[in-house]
């Protein structure tokens, strides 16, 4: 998809805001102002791969996916080769400063089938990861392509932050893997971006700042850098709940404006 085609869609996406019309709230989907700081557009960022051979595909079309934003460029590099066990550990999922990391493992019954947490100084992220739970995606149920896409979409989606078009898993799909639904493929299909998520995105980055938070470092080494394991049940102070009346978005205050914020996909 042509990246100078989203460009018209974020003047479009921006007078709907400013309005505050009934339209607000599919126009605005952002996810609090959320934010990699950078100093210009398009920007790089890059998702490590701690993802099996089973997944590779899935990342790879969330990639390419949401690579057609004007403003955002995702690339999939494989873990630094110097990495010892404890870094590479899936399980563990340590976050990767300046960049996204993606681990699948067989969570258990814990309930979710893929979170994303970012840390944040303030509204701007500083590290991000995605994980998806092999104990669900290994089960008939969830073990398809439509399931696996709408996942990792979405999931890596709100590691730059983006948030949900609609929270309603009854409601028709909308086309857009920021939807939750029971039926990922639809008719319309929610395995992808749509029109408006990339609207979304192009107003979420219009704005530049004075620093980059986007960068190659080293792996974390401290518990807030850990991911989410088997044993975790505490993702934080609950912030929101679903339609079902279940708690999918939490945080974790580390003070001095540092904070994780967890999204969680849950399983029906």
């Amino acid at each position: 998809m042509n990246k100078k085609r989203h460009r018209i869609g974020l003047l479009a996406a921006t007078a709907a805001i400013l309005l505050g019309t009934g339209g607000v709230a599919l126009a605005n989907h952002s996810w609090d102002n959320y934010h990699w700081a950078r100093t210009s557009n398009p920007f790089t960022l890059k998702v490590v791969d701690s993802v099996t051979s089973t997944w590779d595909p899935y990342l790879v079309e969330a990639k390419n996916d949401w690579s057609a934003s004007s403003v955002l460029d995702l690339t999939i590099e494989p873990e630094p080769a110097g990495w010892t066990k404890a870094m590479k550990d899936r399980r563990r999922c340590w976050a990767v400063s300046g960049k996204i990391r993606a681990c699948n493992y067989a969570y258990g019954n814990n309930g979710w089938l893929g979170i994303a947490s970012i840390w944040a100084s303030g509204n701007h992220i500083t590290q991000a990861t995605t994980q998806v739970n092999d104990t669900y995606f290994n089960t008939s149920t969830y073990n398809t392509p439509a399931w696996r896409r709408l996942v990792m979409c979405q999931e890596i989606a709100h590691d730059f932050g983006l948030d949900h078009q609609d929270e309603n898993f009854s409601n028709p799909n909308l086309g857009s893997c920021m939807d939750y639904t029971n039926d990922p493929d639809g008719p319309p299909s929610n395995e992808h971006p749509n029109q408006h998520d990339y609207d979304q995105l192009e107003a979420i980055y219009a704005h530049f700042d004075s620093f980059s938070t986007v960068k190659n470092a080293v792996v974390g080494s401290s518990g807030q850098n850990k991911g989410e394991d088997e044993n975790s049940t505490e993702f934080g102070k609950a912030l929101k709940q679903d339609n079902k009346g279940r708690n999918f978005l939490f945080e974790k205050d580390y003070g001095n404006g540092k904070k994780k914020i967890t999204f969680v996909f849950w399983a029906e």
